[in-house]
């Protein structure tokens, strides 16, 4: 690991101040010399690995004991602090109850010692696990090194994304509980140098297109603060689903964050995400327009499942993911509609 500076923040203007002024000039956030730290449960890895090379660390950690550390519930719905933890969050007994996608994905993800660390903003800006970009052995990675190409095209891709990839990076997006955000319409609070900002999470994340190393909508200084869940018909028949080569301490070849409001056997209103197969957490648009004013039977969910995966564009080593990926869609929706609440 390489030298850096570090401070610490115990207020959201203090950070960014703090951080802003490890540069002189603003900076892709890919080139970034300064990087925030909370459970530092992605950020200490790849610093480790020399695939990121910050100069400056800004512990956050002192932002928990302000409404960024808080869980907070209103008759707008439920919002979370982006400094929570997420087995705060996920043993959360409203959370279990009204909002169980949520609760399910943090439960699913990594292992306990690493949930009783990692804080929910960082989470969702975790990073992908494509040995290509963690390896810096590999010269050819876009998104470690722009231009440089993409060594998982012809390399080794089981675990890669199928869809909203490009011609520039194939990686997969790694984490669980930005699925279950994106298929709750949730929104992302903001702070930064020119002030406070909110933005749908479904903005947050950017396709790789031709730009991989640009993975966010964040602005250089931004700092992710809460998350907004609204109340919503769906939230209580919610679900997160996810399939893995083991049952602990693995990411998702595939998985599904699925909401549904029923009328008797007719889909009123669906949501459904997808992970492990895409680039970015990825809403399910198209698929849930069939499903929505009909019933949830076995036609018409195989059909919303093609409908999914249409735009799908394997590799030589993942293909599986197409199916996997539409069975598993298909498989929590199921167990969705059979919830008791």
């Amino acid at each position: 690991m390489r030298s850096f500076s570090y401070a610490r923040a115990d207020s959201a203007k203090s950070a960014i101040e703090a951080h802003t002024a490890a540069f002189d000039v603003p900076l892709a956030p890919a080139h970034s010399t300064s990087e925030f730290l909370a459970g530092g449960t992605t950020l200490i890895d790849l610093m480790k690995l020399d695939v990121m090379r910050p100069e400056t660390i800004v512990d956050i950690n002192g932002l928990e004991r302000t409404p960024a550390g808080r869980i907070d519930f209103g008759p707008k719905g439920l919002r979370l602090g982006a400094l929570v933890r997420m087995t705060t969050a996920a043993e959360h007994p409203h959370i279990r109850q009204n909002y169980p996608v949520i609760a399910q994905s943090l439960v699913l993800a990594a292992s306990p010692q690493i949930r009783n660390m990692a804080s929910l903003g960082g989470n969702v800006l975790q990073r992908t696990r494509c040995t290509y970009f963690r390896d810096v052995s590999y010269a050819a990675c876009n998104k470690r090194d722009p231009g440089s190409g993409c060594a998982a095209l012809g390399g080794f891709n089981r675990s890669h994304a199928v869809l909203g990839t490009s011609d520039h990076c194939i990686a997969s997006y790694p984490g669980d509980f930005a699925q279950a955000l994106i298929a709750l319409d949730a929104q992302v609070e903001i702070a930064g140098p020119r002030g406070s900002r909110s933005l749908s999470f479904s903005k947050l994340h950017r396709s790789p297109a031709d730009a991989p190393h640009i993975e966010t909508a964040l602005a250089p200084g931004e700092l992710i603060m809460a998350f907004e869940i609204p109340s919503a018909s769906w939230a209580r028949r919610s679900l997160y689903l996810k399939i893995r080569d083991r049952e602990s301490y693995e990411f998702a070849l595939a998985s599904a964050a699925v909401a549904i409001d029923l009328d008797g056997k007719i889909a009123r209103e669906t949501r459904i995400a997808l992970g492990g197969v895409a680039a970015v957490p990825w809403r399910a648009y198209e698929a849930e327009k069939r499903l929505n004013g009909h019933e949830l039977d076995d036609a018409t969910l195989n059909e919303a499942a093609e409908i999914a995966f249409a735009q799908a564009n394997a590799h030589e080593h993942n293909g599986f993911k197409v199916k996997l990926g539409k069975l598993t869609m298909i498989r929590a929706l199921r167990r969705a509609a059979v919830m008791e609440l």
